[in-house]
């Protein structure tokens, strides 16, 4: 019986590190209306989630992010409110709750890191071979 109660406790996260976690989440300040949302079903659609979220004031978008073969949800997506006090509330209040039998998080969006543009193809060259930079000649 005490091995069991042990092996419960060890198991069991604990209510502090549980609370640690959620002020760590909690305590990001927003900059901007715009909210990311992570751990969504595949199956869930902008239609779903703008009525899931469409309780906590005017949407001005909600966009699932999805995979361009398969059309699917890549499982996030992003919300924007009208004001922050709207995206704040809607964190808040669906942080850790059930969106399509899934538990969804709520976070500030980041802004997009800036990428380089691609670089273009490299041309063949007089002999026909072109330059693999990653791996050497080939032709």
């Amino acid at each position: 019986m005490a091995f069991a109660s042990a092996f419960r406790r060890i198991l069991t996260p604990s209510s502090i590190l549980q609370s640690q976690f959620t002020s760590i989440r909690q305590n990001s300040t927003l900059a901007t209306p715009k909210l990311f949302v992570s751990g969504l079903s595949r199956l869930t659609t902008d239609e779903k989630l703008k009525e899931a979220f469409s309780s906590f004031g005017q949407l001005v978008e909600a966009k699932v992010v999805t995979d361009r073969v398969s059309g699917r949800s890549k499982g996030f997506a992003f919300v924007t409110f009208a004001t922050l006090e709207e995206a704040e509330q809607a964190r808040k209040e669906m942080n850790a709750k059930f969106l399509d039998g899934w538990v969804i998080f709520v976070d500030p969006a980041k802004p997009r890191e800036h990428r380089p543009p691609p670089q273009p193809e490299s041309q063949p060259s007089e002999t026909g071979f072109r330059v693999n930079k990653t791996i050497g000649w080939c032709g």
